[in-house]
């Protein structure tokens, strides 16, 4: 593997963290991922009365297991941590600020790919004149039958979703992801950098995936309540973590990641809107987490790649400049 352009110097480096650190972390975020979805597994699985908040409370188990991890062991010193995490300081802002602009349209157009590849290898039908499929469960809602009043034209309605997912994406889907990239790109990627860029961003991803289980296993996301929808998401959380951990580490802040997976979670529902009435499209085909997802993102690391992207590295965050007689 060629060597990383990175402009830390000597005096900014920061620290190394143990694999006992690092496994520790691991373990804690798991632990809390079962221990908040145990309710659903006692009660009536994703219908669970609550299931809607526990879900959630379930994204900031990294963000906790971080904060037990750093308070514990104390593998960080004090002064360095909001550095290491990637949440402070914002400098160069110029940097962080166009590289979280990217992450946003990035993800747009990585979940729309995706759903151009679902359609030309035909695990998708799509309506993009009638949006039938939308029709069709709108009609099905019964919210919407029991409320008696007329819908606006479809159309206006998916051109008013699609306007607002820019805003959802920077603020209350950004407010979920946080409590997941705080944990995954904020600490565990730079944390594991040690062993390598692409052993960092593939066992993040791995592990991204698999914390997941105790949502996957109840059919969550693929309607999968067995081992395939588990290693479904897996593959997902590698594809994605690939391009959230590039943005991670060529920004050296963790807002872009976070604000790349607000944006993938406002669109990735994209294909249950779009598509044909009387098909029923497959989440593991059809979904920007499933394989036109992992093709998608695929492409888009190659990308990176061959414009040599992967190979600048900032320092995590650069040093205050020092005025003369500082």
């Amino acid at each position: 593997m060629s060597e990383t352009q990175n402009v830390e110097g000597p005096s900014e480096r920061m620290p190394r963290i143990g694999l006992n650190a690092i496994i520790a972390y691991v373990v804690v975020a798991m632990g809390l991922a079962w221990l908040v979805a145990l309710p659903l597994w006692l009660g009536n699985g994703l219908t669970t009365p609550g299931a809607g908040l526990l879900l959630p409370v379930m994204m900031y188990a990294p963000a906790a297991a971080v904060l037990i991890v750093l308070f514990v062991m104390r593998p960080i010193p004090k002064g360095q941590r909001l550095r290491f995490l990637g949440m402070w300081p914002l400098r160069p802002a110029k940097r962080v600020i166009w590289m979280s602009v990217i992450a946003v349209f990035g993800a747009f157009a990585v979940v729309l790919l995706a759903l151009a590849i679902a359609s030309m290898l035909g695990w998708i039908t799509l309506d993009l004149v009638d949006f039938s499929g939308y029709r069709e469960a709108l009609e099905a809602n019964p919210l919407v039958a029991a409320s008696g009043t007329a819908l606006p034209p479809l159309g206006v309605l998916i051109l008013t979703q699609l306007l607002s997912m820019p805003f959802a994406a920077i603020t209350i889907n950004a407010l979920a992801a946080f409590g997941e990239e705080l944990g995954w790109r904020g600490f565990l990627v730079p944390a594991l950098r040690r062993y390598g860029t692409w052993t960092a961003l593939l066992v993040s991803g791995a592990i991204w995936g698999l914390w997941h289980a105790p949502v996957i296993l109840l059919g969550y996301d693929f309607g999968r309540t067995d081992i395939t929808g588990v290693l479904l998401m897996t593959g997902g959380c590698i594809a994605w973590g690939v391009l959230f951990g590039y943005l991670r580490l060529r920004s050296g802040s963790m807002w872009p990641a976070v604000f790349a997976h607000g944006a993938l979670n406002a669109s990735a529902g994209l294909p249950l809107v779009l598509f044909a009435a009387g098909t029923r499209p497959d989440p593991a085909f059809a979904l920007a987490l499933g394989i036109s997802g992992w093709i998608a993102c695929a492409v888009v690391v190659i990308i990176l790649l061959l414009t040599g992207e992967f190979r600048r590295q900032p320092a995590l965050a650069e040093p205050r400049p020092r005025h003369p007689g500082a």
